[in-house]
């Protein structure tokens, strides 16, 4: 494949690498009194290179870069996903950072730059690449979450994402040299050649089970979540909301990718290591976030627990399950910047709000409000017949179809024991005495992602539904 006709296959990463840079220099100039240009500008950005990707070469599949990274129907269905929820993410906060006196113009530019490194991270098919495009994505994320330099519990929450980012990412090399050390190949194909023709490698295994370790840190998945409440709490809203789903969605492809394509053949050996890591995140998430009180570490619990439900479609390691896992994180992301956007409403003259106790009474004081945060509370709870129910749905059903039915057991136990406290957000918000009243004036952007997010909820009465399980299906299907 010659130069151009390769970089004609990275025209997307090009794009926003590129522009990146150029609006980067055009904030040093112009100051910050250009911000809300540069994040229209980056929306912009992500908006090409989301026509690129559906309307890029016509070849199906393509090898770049000497096989460091594949272009494929896999790649192309998150990175239109993980671009999406990055542009409504900038859009959710340019009234927030206003108001908060943040405003300041390389903030979109961080969040372009951290879906440089997430576009990277789910095309990678080399354990370098895949190394790359992690910390490509983790050094902006590290400095988006301490933004507001004048908040301790923003500096904080940065420095404990980046000392804890730095630990995963020395078990993620860790793994990587192992691998490399007793296969000789860093590539994604040749590792599953030589794992094949070995019947019995430890060395390989454990090589497996740092990177495993250090893949699960990337989408907070317990017993490596201990960083996420304190990040989601301390760092802006609208970067909580940003970490919320776009990171994880491409942490989540990577992993997929990366299981099933380089240990394909020794599932029996990684199977039992994910199951468990599903259903430690799934316990973790059930019962921690019922004692919590601020919304944003609920969500943050909330977070980890949905990590083991799309873990589990990974550990079934069929084409069913990467694509259950497909649709379930798709669904996860609009339930999730549906819920930061109602949380960015939760606002009063003093300031944001973020106790929980803060929503009482709130279908008597903002209706439209409490009617949007309910259908969502509903959908993440897993109740029928919104969306999360059938994400759920697919990736129990990819576990019992392989044999796994203790897991999908385990999972329905799990949310019903989730389905507490977001049913106890509901009490709150049409049961209780009415709390304070939050501020009317939030903008248009914020109304219309929570409404759009709350009417996606329902399949029967939208049709998302079905265009995206056959299309997360056809997107799976490129990986075995």
């Amino acid at each position: 494949m010659g130069i151009f006709e390769t970089l004609s296959f990275a025209l997307p990463e090009l794009v926003l690498v590129i522009g990146a840079m150029g609006l980067l220099i055009a904030g040093v100039f112009l100051g910050d009194s250009a911000a809300k240009h540069i994040s229209l500008a980056s929306v912009g950005l992500l908006l090409i290179a989301i026509i690129l990707v559906i309307f890029g070469p016509g070849a199906p599949t393509a090898s770049l870069f000497d096989g460091a990274f594949r272009i494929d129907a896999f790649s192309d269905f998150a990175k239109v996903i993980v671009f999406a929820a990055a542009a409504v993410a900038i859009l959710m906060s340019d009234r927030f950072l206003g108001g908060e006196e943040l405003g300041r113009p390389e903030y979109p530019v961080l969040i372009v730059l951290a879906v440089f490194g997430m576009s990277l991270m789910v095309s990678a098919t080399d354990l370098i690449s895949l190394y790359m495009g992690v910390e490509t994505q983790s050094l902006a994320l590290y400095i988006l979450a301490a933004f507001n330099r004048d908040s301790r519990r923003s500096t904080e929450a940065g420095l404990k994402y980046f000392v804890l980012g730095a630990l995963s990412s020395c078990l993620l090399l860790y793994g990587a040299s192992l691998i490399y050390g007793f296969t000789g190949a860093t590539s994604f194909e040749a590792i599953a050649s030589v794992a094949k023709a070995s019947d019995a490698n430890i060395g390989l295994v454990i090589g497996l089970v740092f990177l495993i370790s250090g893949l699960a840190f990337k989408v907070s998945a317990a017993p490596f979540h201990m960083w996420t409440p304190d990040v989601y709490e301390g760092a802006p809203t609208p970067v909580t909301a940003f970490f919320a789903a776009a990171p994880k969605l491409a942490a989540m492809a990577l992993f997929v990718r990366t299981m099933v394509t380089s240990f394909p053949d020794v599932i029996d050996d990684w199977r039992p290591i994910i199951a468990l890591i599903a259903v430690a995140s799934m316990a973790v998430g059930a019962f921690s976030a019922i004692v919590q009180t601020n919304i944003k570490r609920l969500m943050a619990y909330s977070s980890i627990g949905h990590m083991g439900y799309a873990l589990i479609g990974l550990a079934a390691g069929t084409s069913s399950g990467a694509s259950a896992v497909l649709i379930y994180m798709s669904v996860y992301v609009l339930m999730t910047i549906g819920a930061f956007a109602c949380v960015l409403m939760m606002r009063r003259r003093g300031g944001m709000t973020e106790n929980i106790a803060d929503l009482s009474g709130l279908s008597r004081t903002n209706m439209p409000l409490a009617l949007i945060l309910t259908i969502l509370m509903f959908s993440l709870a897993g109740v029928p017949p919104t969306a999360g129910f059938f994400g759920k749905w697919y990736v129990f059903l990819a576990a019992v179809d392989t044999g796994m039915i203790w897991l999908a057991v385990a999972g329905v136990i799990a949310s019903a024991i989730s389905a507490y406290y977001y049913l106890r957000i509901i009490w709150f918000m049409w049961f209780d005495e009415p709390a304070p009243a939050f501020e009317r004036d939030t903008g248009p952007v914020l109304r219309f992602a929570a409404w759009a997010c709350a009417l996606l909820m329902f399949p029967i009465l939208t049709v998302f539904m079905g265009p995206l399980i056959k299309t997360a299906e056809w997107a799976a299907a490129s990986l075995f």
